[in-house]
């Protein structure tokens, strides 16, 4: 049942990331009212299929199962989540055009590819939050990544004076780049309670197979640290947000999924 879920997510998510890409190739940088909250709307199912299918699938009758491909998942989960509710009250359902293939993509990986699992079992409930805000941290990161690439394009045309085409498609540059640090800001803040969870509730956060975790972890934190600092205090903007909020996606890529990857799928050890 839970594979059925599954494929339901998957076609909804790229059914809508089809029609919006269909509207914006037509001229239309924007659905009109009520279809756009028809694609919403059946976003947020493929959401829900997909958050079951990812409930079977993680939550086992042994433990917490945290294999690499089910927490890749859960991110592209996240992720989706978070863009379609905030695409409620902001024009970013257009960001959608990337991003649900991707989690699209994340899931089917997660039904298909056989893998061991990685049980997380007797965990105390403070392991479980430290978890759980890490990949809602990186979730929101990647938002503001995807959202700091389209900036980047956004900003090239504008500069080039070639603002039609896909363009179209975007908020206002102002606009992109504010709802780019609020989302760089909430996802600064989850790291940051990740960060200080780990250290209460982790028995040793340098262990050897977490060291080159947390180290990457806290050099990313001081990135997007840095970005926000040089957002307030000199008004750092455009291609400067954009390079500092990619090199601190990147840490935290190769620093959890990267060393994940190689334990887990290379190694064959969790």
């Amino acid at each position: 049942m839970s594979t059925l879920f599954g494929i339901i997510a998957i076609l909804v998510y790229l059914v809508v990331a089809f029609l919006l890409g269909l509207g914006l190739k037509k001229g239309k940088s924007h659905p009109s009212g009520a279809k756009r909250e028809l694609l919403i709307l059946a976003g947020l199912v493929g959401v829900l299929s997909h958050g079951i299918t990812l409930f079977t699938a993680i939550f086992t009758v042994a433990g917490v199962n945290l294999e690499f491909f089910n927490v890749a998942s859960l991110a592209g989960w996240l992720a989706a989540l978070l863009l379609l509710l905030s695409a409620l009250r902001t024009p970013v359902e257009n960001l959608a055009i990337a991003l649900l293939p991707l989690a699209a993509l994340s899931l089917l990986l997660q039904l298909v590819v056989p893998t061991q699992p990685v049980l997380l079992a007797n965990a105390s409930s403070g392991l479980e939050a430290h978890i759980l805000l890490s990949i809602l941290a990186f979730s929101l990161l990647s938002i503001a990544s995807l959202q700091a690439i389209l900036l980047a394009i956004q900003d090239n045309h504008l500069r080039n004076r070639k603002p039609g085409g896909f363009i179209r498609a975007l908020p206002p540059l102002e606009t992109m780049e504010r709802l780019l640090f609020q989302m760089i800001g909430l996802g600064f803040t989850f790291l940051s309670l990740a960060l200080f969870n780990g250290v209460l509730f982790v028995d040793d956060i340098f262990a050897q197979h977490l060291v080159h975790k947390t180290v990457l972890s806290i050099i990313a934190w001081l990135v997007f640290a840095i970005l926000l600092w040089g957002r307030w205090r000199f008004g750092w903007r455009g291609r400067t947000a954009i390079r500092w909020t990619l090199i601190g996606l990147l840490i935290l890529l190769v620093g959890y999924f990267g060393s994940k990857l190689i334990l887990e799928i290379v190694l064959q050890r969790a």
